[in-house]
């Protein structure tokens, strides 16, 4: 019989590498390309770091490595991780290591140039290719990989901007690290993120914001991914796809959408909007239904944020940073879903 303290750490390791399976979630190059078109402005002179990729295999690096000149990068850093299910899997990389090659270690590729190497007169995949195969100087060996190691945060050090999709497991942890080091970035997360207390804090307290996108995402999992009975399915070519409803981006970088002005139809009369019953404030089902007049304080769904300006409304708080009985609205006794307890700025006059 294995000792106690034995079959916890084999229950840990068993548990973490369950929750690693899970966080396999492999970002199309469409979602990224329709996401990043409105940050452009954001990267000219930059170092972009992709700090929870594989180079080559990520949709991450392919974008910034095809459109690093149009974007005007600096530098571009992707980093890998021990033992991931993907590497290898479009570009072997040769480290120069014959003990590691059979291995999947962790590896960093470091770009601060991007040409035509083939002479084919165009800048495509097969020059980056060409460049991770036949140059040396871009790639380099890590110890883990991991992002909260001691090398992965000197190379977020050298960050300007980081972009990627970190582990959902590890969303809160992740953002703590780039707000710790004042770093500038754009993520995919669950939506269901708004809601930790961490996040939503910062959300007060206008130092992370929506992207543009938010909704439905499919995403690449891995080829021993578990099926599902919904949201799951196989392509043509075997490979596993996951969907889920509730993503969306986050980030601090500017842009349009966020100041764009939610318009406003519906008035406040007490028999459409009900008081909660253990909170000053009316329930507002739908962000479209928010009346223009009222003033006092409203609570709104979670998918209002993806409608929220600064400029035209004030968020109060939520369940888990206001004092409300009950930890939940309730409404002649029903309890209601979560919800963000917002003002208008400038209300209209009755």
């Amino acid at each position: 019989m294995l000792p106690k303290l034995s079959i916890t750490i084999a229950n840990k390791n068993l548990t973490a590498a369950k929750l690693a399976k899970k966080d396999e979630f492999y970002t199309q190059m469409a979602d990224i390309e329709r996401e990043l078109s409105h940050y452009w402005p954001h990267f000219r002179g930059r170092t972009v770091l992709c700090n929870c990729d594989d180079p080559y295999e990520s949709n991450f690096f392919k974008y910034f490595a095809l459109n690093f000149n149009q974007l005007g990068l600096r530098r571009l850093i992707c980093t890998s991780y021990n033992g991931s299910p993907v590497q290898g899997g479009e570009l072997m990389v040769r480290l120069d290591f014959p003990e590691y090659e059979p291995k999947k270690i962790a590896y960093k590729v470091e770009i601060t140039e991007v040409s035509d190497l083939n002479g084919d007169g165009a800048v495509d995949l097969s020059d980056v290719r060409y460049l991770l195969q036949n140059d040396r100087n871009v790639i380099s060996t890590l110890q883990s990989g991991d992002f909260r190691s001691a090398e992965c945060i000197e190379l977020l050090k050298q960050a300007d901007v980081v972009v990627t999709n970190p582990p959902f497991s590890l969303f809160r942890e992740y953002v703590a690290q780039l707000m710790k080091y004042g770093k500038k970035f754009l993520i995919v997360g669950n939506q269901n993120a708004i809601t930790y207390k961490e996040i939503f804090q910062l959300i007060m307290q206008n130092k992370i914001w929506l992207g543009y996108k938010s909704g439905d995402m499919a995403f690449r999992v891995p080829s021993d991914y578990e099926p599902r009975a919904t949201r799951y399915w196989q392509d043509e070519t075997g490979q596993k796809w996951r969907s889920m409803g509730n993503i969306c981006w986050f980030t601090n970088l500017d842009h349009q959408k966020r100041h764009e002005e939610l318009d406003l139809v519906c008035r406040y009369t007490p028999d459409a909007y009900p008081k909660y019953d253990n909170y000053d404030a009316i329930e507002v089902s739908k962000t479209a239904d928010i009346p223009c007049d009222y003033d006092g304080v409203m609570g709104v769904p979670v998918t209002f944020l993806d409608k929220y300006n600064p400029e035209q409304f004030q968020i109060i708080g939520n369940e888990y940073t206001l004092d409300i009985e009950k930890g939940r609205g309730y409404v002649n006794g029903k309890r209601m879903y979560s919800r963000i307890f917002i003002k208008k700025i400038n209300p209209q006059k009755p």
